[in-house]
């Protein structure tokens, strides 16, 4: 029974047809986007309070990028039992789409001076640019050492942890409909504040992120802190203890990061993935040297 909920889930088949889905959404919800803003700039339909998502049409690519988010999040948990060190990297990509959402947002709220540097939102808009690169690099070495561990890839198969897989699979199966439900309720409460409310709840790019992602991460680091008691019935090898708990703080870094802006918000982020990185390199350095 678990392995068919797994399978209706989170199968390879599922995965494919589900990114077919994510991608045809994707692309109309950026032309309702584009309509939207057509319709509202010449007036042809009004929106009193309307926030920023509708006065430039580059504002457009921030909704795709919602839904392409989402689907980040279902291969986080499509790939949960598969790799604890790739579910890390899932986590990763998904804070850096997130820097690239708010990215496509702020470029509509440009200001463009000589004085760009006395700016504070251009600043902020260099600043992430700058991180992104800086981000989209570290996630290449953190995969990169993942794959020079040939220890990761047969750990998989291992008689002795067939249990732990099955019990990850069954949290994976179990987190797909709370997210899917967490997510939809988010989507919901965004569209409303994002286009109809008064409160210009968007004007705040760290309440935009709270939609859904904050919730997202919360409930991440308390998987991750089950996943790893029950690693120890399998394993008490030092450098996976520390490699796990290490992958811990990296994901609570970056719930914290929700609660922040600014500077501080992308000094989270870059030092969330600089100590998984350190960590996963310093793991490896063990296998090694056990080898």
């Amino acid at each position: 029974m678990k392995n068919s909920m797994y399978d209706y889930f989170l199968s390879e088949k599922v995965k494919e047809k589900s990114e077919k889905i994510i991608i045809y959404v994707s692309i109309a919800s950026f032309l309702l986007h584009l309509l939207l803003i057509g319709l509202v700039n010449l007036n042809i339909i009004t929106i009193s309070h309307h926030s920023k998502l509708l006065s430039n049409p580059i504002a457009a690519i921030y909704t795709p990028f919602s839904f392409i988010l989402i689907y980040e999040v279902y291969l986080l948990l499509y790939y949960l039992p598969k790799s604890t060190s790739i579910y890390i990297g899932k986590q990763y990509e998904i804070i850096s789409l997130i820097v690239i959402r708010r990215i496509f947002k702020d470029l509509s709220n440009l200001e463009f001076s000589t004085n760009w540097f006395s700016i504070k939102s251009d600043i902020l808009f260099t600043i992430d640019l700058v991180a992104i690169l800086l981000m989209f690099y570290l996630i290449y070495v953190f995969y990169r050492d993942i794959k020079s561990n040939s220890q990761i890839e047969t750990e998989i198969i291992k008689p002795e942890i067939i249990k732990f897989i099955s019990l990850k699979k069954a949290i994976a199966t179990f987190l797909v409909p709370v997210f899917l439900a967490l997510s939809v309720y988010s989507l919901g409460h965004w569209l409303y504040e994002s286009f109809f409310s008064v409160t210009k709840i968007v004007t705040d790019i760290k309440d935009i992120n709270k939609v859904f992602f904050d919730d997202f991460f919360t409930i991440l680091i308390l998987v991750d802190v089950l996943l790893l008691l029950f690693s120890f019935l399998h394993s008490d090898k030092f450098n996976s203890v520390i490699r796990n708990s290490g992958f811990i703080i990296s994901t609570i870094l970056i719930k914290l990061s929700f609660n922040t802006e600014g500077i501080i918000n992308i000094v989270l982020i870059i030092l969330a993935i600089v100590f998984g990185v350190v960590i996963l390199k310093i793991h490896n350095l063990y296998e090694s040297a056990e080898k």
